[in-house]
């Protein structure tokens, strides 16, 4: 079963033809017509013959690598010395952009439907003479894992072993172009086994497309998709030119970043032409390139340190968007720094005993020298009456009370 397709060719192409006379200017040699590019697919029908070559090249710079401050970002890293693995439809061995930089295991080097090709060109694909076109990392090495059939169909079970395959091969950056509403337990567990090599694997948080039998997008969509819904994945979502994504995209929840994937250009698997294409399977190839550029100027860094540099150095929006400069330069702090401990508590030293003793001395000869006067008192002025005499007793006096 199929869970990705794509808008159907003919209606995709027309409105490429749109988008790319707005942001092609055409040479003043060339003819009147607007340039057009064949639409790259994420999958294909039983029986459809596969992508052919581009007969078209794109020289002007793309709206995409403008909106990204790519030349900007790769004045301080191009992605040297790390590893990108693309877990897709496999990446074509013809691409003159990614010349001698590409790995391959099993038939990951045939790309029958042309999408791997394109994504690994976003991430990693070199300058070339008089083509606008270049990859966020050109100096990054790709790593070539087929995570689908040869048409493009993905299963749980195949993402997963392509994810831990990707791994244990040593890339640091795992793209996966697949998003699958069913899987969570192998491919949480995938992503994790990933994590625990120090890989970060990073994902559209929707399919490109949904299936419907009647055209167009359908409406029941599910609130998440997987891998990009583990929680050390780093989900991507779209956006397009105008800042906005297409009507009836896909959706989901919970994106941790938003980069450019709508009307993007990009290679195809054999040949110097170029394909248009869009979805968040292309926004997370940005992302993904931008996580090599920062593996490689900060290799001190962890998988789960480089996605949450990506996330907090992000352009503040709904979802951040996705910002290489700042993600190559920010100077961010793991926590908030501890508050300082309180000053150690204090006790008093005992007063001595000696100047108690004598305070008591002082207050009780106080006391009694109170005492002494009040005595003086009452018995001084008696005394002067009697001149000091004792008193006498009256011999007149009867000596006793008188018999009854």
């Amino acid at each position: 079963m199929r869970h990705a397709l794509t808008r159907a060719p003919a209606p995709a192409a027309a409105v490429a033809a749109v988008v790319l006379s707005a942001l092609w200017p055409v040479p003043a040699a060339a003819d009147s017509d607007p340039i057009s590019l064949p639409v790259v697919r994420s999958s294909l029908d039983a029986g459809e013959p596969c992508a052919a070559a581009s007969g078209q090249v794109a020289k002007v710079e793309p709206w995409s690598v403008r909106a990204l401050g790519l030349a900007r970002a790769r004045s301080l890293s191009e992605g040297a010395g790390v590893t990108v693995a693309v877990v897709g439809t496999g990446v074509g061995d013809g691409v003159p952009a990614l010349a001698g930089r590409v790995r391959h295991i099993g038939p990951a080097a045939l790309d029958c439907v042309g999408h791997g090709s394109f994504a690994a060109g976003l991430i990693a694909g070199a300058p070339l003479p008089g083509v606008g076109v270049v990859g966020v990392a050109p100096a990054a090495r790709l790593l070539a894992v087929r995570g689908t059939d040869e048409r493009g169909a993905a299963t749980p079970e195949s993402l997963a072993a392509a994810i831990r395959a990707a791994a244990d091969e040593g890339a640091g950056v795992v793209y996966v172009a697949s998003a699958l509403p069913t899987g969570g337990t192998v491919l949480t567990e995938a992503v994790a086994h990933a994590a625990r090599r120090d890989a970060l694997v990073v994902a559209p948080f929707a399919p490109d497309a949904l299936p419907d039998a009647s055209g167009g997008a359908s409406p029941a969509q599910q609130p998440w998709y997987w891998p990009a819904a583990a929680p050390q994945a780093l989900s991507v979502m779209d956006y397009g030119p105008g800042g906005g994504r297409p009507e009836r995209a896909p959706t989901a929840v919970g994106a941790d970043l938003a980069a450019p994937g709508d009307s993007v250009v990009g290679p195809g698997p054999r040949g110097e032409g170029h394909f248009l294409g869009s979805g968040s399977s292309l926004a997370a190839a940005h992302a993904a390139g931008v996580a090599a550029l920062v593996r490689s100027r900060h290799p001190e860094l962890t998988a789960q340190q480089v996605h949450d540099r990506l996330v907090v150095s992000g352009y503040p929006d709904t979802t951040p968007r996705l910002d290489p400069y700042a993600a190559l330069t920010a100077v961010l702090t793991d926590s908030a720094a501890p508050a300082p401990p309180p000053p150690p508590a204090r006790v008093p030293d005992p007063a001595p005993s000696a100047p108690r003793q004598r305070a008591l001395v002082v207050a009780a000869a106080g006391g009694g020298l109170v005492l002494l006067v009040a005595a003086a008192a009452a018995v001084v002025p008696r005394g002067r009456a009697r001149r000091w005499r004792p008193p006498t007793r009256d011999p007149q006096a009867p000596a006793g009370p008188a018999p009854g």
